[in-house]
């Protein structure tokens, strides 16, 4: 062994805490590298936290996006319930509500003017609006038959006049095969 006295490699105690880079002796370095000051102006940005984010929100909108048509354009329009259902194809949208009558969302007629003269009667409007969709597609498809497809929406409280005028109409101005909008209703 060695002749040292033990006290020579023993430290005396002290009290513990933040001791890196104190002997530094400009006061405003010593207090940066110590913690005691202020926050970075640019902070970083956590980037994987972001990423999941991003993904969290692609996966929401993926799993909640539906082609089939579920929803019906305007929400305030309260649909029949069906069984026997297929899902949407794509023709021109015509919803009646309790006073209009819109194709795509856009304003085509009005019911109260069926209402009014309580009988059947086409709807110039909407007529008009159906014709110049009509000869779009079949510029745009020249080669192939026109389908006539029309869908449908039709609240619960419109008169069966004004859905069998807008039917009519729909008819004069080529689309003959018409479906409606329904919800689907559990089957027993």
């Amino acid at each position: 062994m060695s002749d040292k006295p033990l006290s020579r490699f023993h430290q005396p105690v002290s009290i513990p805490g933040r001791r890196l880079l104190h002997h530094i002796r400009l006061r405003f370095v010593r207090r940066k590298v110590t913690g005691g000051g202020a926050r970075a102006v640019n902070a970083d940005i956590p980037l994987i936290p972001f990423i999941d984010f991003l993904l969290c929100i692609v996966l929401f909108l993926l799993a909640s996006f539906s082609a089939s048509g579920e929803l019906p354009i305007d929400k305030s329009i309260k649909l029949p319930n069906a069984e026997n259902v297929i899902d949407m194809t794509e023709a021109p949208m015509v919803a009646i509500t309790g006073t209009q009558i819109l194709v795509d969302g856009n304003p085509a007629g009005s019911t109260r003017v069926i209402e009014e003269a309580n009988r059947l009667q086409r709807v110039e409007e909407l007529f008009n609006i159906l014709k110049n969709k009509r000869e779009l597609w079949k510029q745009l498809n020249p080669a192939k038959e026109f389908p006539g497809v029309i869908i449908l929406q039709v609240d619960r409280k419109v008169q069966a006049l004004v859905v069998k005028s807008v039917f009519q109409t729909a008819a004069v101005a080529g689309y003959r095969n018409v479906s409606f909008l329904v919800e689907r209703r559990a089957r027993r």
